[in-house]
């Protein structure tokens, strides 16, 4: 009986593995260079942040799903610095693409200039979501960082190739390669040269506490109190700092700039497997890099510290590595459909998981005792009412919005509607 099971299993992994690869082959995959597993890291990704974002109830969360109070690092922390890391690999194939189809260097610099307001414009608007009050909406955000980062590794990238347009070759791409890399690395060190020596009125230099720390004070400062997260709390003070706030923003563009090189690195013509393990050592050197430094700077990710810039780099590289071989050189795709549905439609995805979180807080429905319960409350209570443990029965009700969002997306994805900015 239990061989029978395991023959079932087996024959229905490999009858949806040849079904996939075959959609894949026929629909989207029609470019030698495309890379599948950047969609399913790419759906893997916004399936976390749907996952950590919309919790049954924040009392009872498990620890690896709910970021860090302040310094320290969990696996909730990877998932922003993931996305970032998937943007600026995603750009040296997307001006490659663009560049063969016929654009010129004035044309890439528009369309940077164009996707950036766009991104950082539907940020606001769901910052905003539903009442926008113009006097306190907040200025920064998720999108809104993805904007500027994309804009400045992009317009460093166009304008680092001095090479004629679309032509290759190993000198192009390591003095290409060099100059990012030493962008990178400038801001990184730059930025923690900043945290260390530049002094923060009334306080000093080299405080990292959610008051003292220069990001925080620069945020205030420039941005206000009123257009800031009104969760970036200091006890006994209030707003005091914003995790995707003006100063930290520079090394997530180093962030993005290490996706670059991989993404530059994947476009070479080396065997899969020397690519992939080439960023799996990159990965594991940026890890250890980044654990030997935390002695000196801790991880953060509210500031986004070097080190958790290290931190996050490397564990991004050694996951895509791993999803690229699995994906692309060993095409074990029966498991990624949800992860394409979603990753192929990462903006949309996103929105749509906005909007269901704002609003499963903001519609009521009045029970027949009279109590009035929120949907997100409701929705919980259902999950609880299974005889789950409370912690699990939070997580059940993550994993139904992340069912939900994917049950929206669907049908753009059969269709092949994809959202494109």
């Amino acid at each position: 009986m239990e061989c029978h099971k395991f023959l079932l299993i087996f024959t229905i992994k490999n009858y949806i593995n040849r079904m996939v690869n075959r959609k894949l082959n026929a629909d989207r995959d029609k470019s030698t260079q495309r890379i599948v597993s950047l969609d399913v890291f790419r759906g893997l990704t916004i399936a976390g942040m749907i996952l950590v974002t919309d919790p049954g109830t924040y009392d009872h969360i498990y620890s690896q799903l709910r970021h860090a109070d302040w310094m320290g690092a969990t696996a909730t922390d990877m998932i922003f610095p993931s996305f970032l890391f998937m943007v600026g690999l995603s750009i040296p194939f997307s001006f490659a693409s663009r560049l063969q189809a016929g654009a010129n260097r004035s044309n890439l610099a528009w369309h940077i200039l164009r996707r950036t307001a766009i991104l950082f414009f539907l940020g606001l608007a769901i910052n905003g979501f539903p009442y926008y009050n113009l006097h306190t909406l907040r200025l920064p955000g998720i999108l809104q960082r993805i904007a500027i980062c994309y804009m400045c590794s992009g317009l460093l990238y166009l304008y680092t190739d001095f090479s004629v347009a679309g032509k290759e070759g190993s000198c192009r791409a390591f003095k290409l390669s060099s100059v990012i890399a030493i962008v990178a690395f400038l801001l990184l060190a730059g930025y923690w040269a900043m945290l260390v020596w530049i002094p923060v009125p009334g306080v000093g230099p080299g405080h990292l506490d959610t008051f003292g720390n220069l990001p925080a004070y620069v945020d205030r400062a420039v941005l206000g109190i009123k257009h800031m997260w009104i969760w970036g709390l200091t006890p006994g003070v209030g707003v005091t700092y914003d995790p995707e706030g003006i100063l930290s923003t520079l090394p997530a563009i180093a962030s993005t700039l290490i996706g670059v090189l991989a993404g530059e690195w994947m476009r070479t013509n080396n065997p899969g497997s020397y690519k992939a393990s080439r960023l799996t050592i990159a990965g594991i050197v940026l890890l250890v890099a980044a654990l030997l430094l935390s002695h000196f700077l801790p991880f953060n990710k509210r500031i986004w510290t070097t080190t958790f810039a290290l931190l996050s780099s490397g564990v991004a590289l050694l996951l895509f590595s791993f999803l690229y071989i699995i994906v692309d050189l060993k095409k074990v795709r029966w498991w990624i459909f949800p992860a394409l549905v979603l990753g192929t439609n990462a903006i949309l995805a996103f929105v749509f998981s906005s909007v269901i979180t704002s609003l499963n807080d903001l519609i009521h429905i009045t029970q027949a005792d009279g109590k009035s319960l929120t949907l997100h409350q409701l929705g919980y209570n259902l999950s609880a009412a299974t005889g789950l443990a409370p912690i699990n029965a939070s997580l059940a009700y993550a994993i139904l919005i992340v069912l939900l969002n994917i049950a929206l997306i669907l049908p753009f994805y059969y269709k092949k509607i994809f959202v494109k900015v």
